[in-house]
């Protein structure tokens, strides 16, 4: 299975571990990634797609005509990438106008664009493709014993009819089976489909507001869980989850969970070092990471 690997910019700027990781375990489990060279910003919700179809269908065009040029659908990791590609690509796709307005907007650079390829969320392919015995098959360091929550990217969840794999989105599995594959336990707790707090369009205009989002996850966490560790697979709530920790700790008791993705502690059991695939991090991972 060959699939272009649309990586968005927070992931290769701010978290490159992550990119290793994901480029480490895909091949692993029958996944090629060619990179898609020319990619640009999804664009993120909070910009175009916020003030301007026509920008946002334009750069999401751009980038769907890199992937149709090699006959490739997209793999993404971020929520908000994948949520921005895949609305957009659905208007190009069914709506013949916005179409044609797009292909205008790219005949200056050399480019046209259909919408023929698809957009696909990482866990959706870990999950629907590749599948959770075959994962549980080819780790080496099981996570037998330890408890861990999951985080899911909300922007994968709704509007369920143009981005949804998950069913039903309101209660979504598939994050909990992946990471029970990995040997952990998944424990459940009252805020676990809540959003992060961290997307742009909230904790840049609203930090205060987000920060409280996120002490409402974390102290539930804390009360309802015997967590060990947590799962995400948005680069956006890995930065946002982990980072606001610190931030929590200064006046309001401690905040110490560690967070990872979920390509970052597939690799670790698969046997990958954890100062190539797992090094970054606010809150420290030491406690986990010495298992491997």
């Amino acid at each position: 299975m060959e699939l272009g690997l649309f990586l968005g910019c927070n992931t290769p700027a701010i978290r490159p571990d992550v990119e290793r990781a994901i480029r480490l375990t895909m091949p692993k489990l029958g996944v090629d990634l060619i990179d898609l060279e020319g990619y640009v910003c999804c664009p993120a919700f909070g910009t175009f797609p916020s003030t301007d179809e026509d920008s946002h269908l334009a750069v999401s065009g751009w980038n769907l005509s890199l992937a149709e040029q090699k006959g490739l659908d997209l793999l993404v990791e971020c929520g908000s990438c994948y949520s921005s590609l895949r609305v957009g690509r659905e208007l190009i796709l069914h709506d013949e106008k916005k179409r044609a307005r797009v292909n205008e907007l790219l005949q200056p650079v050399g480019r046209t664009v259909e919408g023929k390829s698809k957009v696909r969320h990482i866990t959706d392919v870990l999950y629907n493709d590749v599948g959770v015995e075959k994962i549980s098959k080819s780790i080496d360091k099981p996570l037998d014993g330890l408890h861990a929550v999951v985080q899911y990217p909300c922007h994968t969840l709704f509007p369920s009819e143009l981005v949804g794999f998950d069913s039903p989105p309101a209660r979504p599995r598939i994050m909990r089976e992946l990471v029970e594959a990995l040997g952990a336990k998944v424990d459940s707790f009252s805020r676990e489909y809540q959003c992060c707090g961290g997307a742009g369009g909230f904790h840049g205009t609203s930090a205060a507001e987000a920060r409280g989002f996120a002490q409402t996850k974390f102290d539930a966490i804390k009360s309802e869980t015997q967590a060990d560790f947590m799962v995400v697979s948005c680069i956006t709530c890995l930065m946002f989850l982990d980072n606001v920790q610190k931030e929590l700790s200064e006046g309001n008791g401690k905040y110490d969970i560690p967070v990872f993705d979920y390509n970052q502690i597939l690799a670790l059991c698969m046997g990958f070092d954890p100062k190539q695939v797992a090094p970054i991090c606010t809150v420290s991972r030491d406690r986990i990471l010495e298992r491997f």
